[in-house]
């Protein structure tokens, strides 16, 4: 029952992440879409891996290990982006690419 709860609500998160990626305009709402995205694939992969351990199959550590490794790229590549973003901001004085 929780397993498919918690699937549910990472397809959701999947799908407001997409959404607000397809159509927010501004960099910033991009990236935290992006982020949302990226967390409702994490927990739509901790399901599947909770999901073969609950079969009474024996615990593998691969799952853990790409989760937590993607959580870690994860930050990163947020860091990067938002670094990036008020880079652009303080050069151009706004913080969108297109020409207004």
């Amino acid at each position: 029952m929780s397993a498919d709860l918690y699937g549910l609500c990472g397809a959701a998160l999947v799908g407001i992440g997409l959404y607000g990626l397809i159509v927010q305009p501004h960099p910033l709402r991009k990236i935290l879409a992006f982020n949302i995205l990226g967390g409702g694939v994490f927990l739509l992969f901790g399901v599947f891996a909770r999901r073969g351990a609950a079969l009474s199959l024996p615990g593998d550590p691969v799952p853990q290990a790409l989760l937590i490794t993607g959580l870690v790229v994860s930050f990163a590549a947020t860091a990067l982006a938002v670094a990036l973003l008020l880079r652009l901001a303080a050069e151009t004085g706004r913080a969108r690419l297109d020409d207004e």
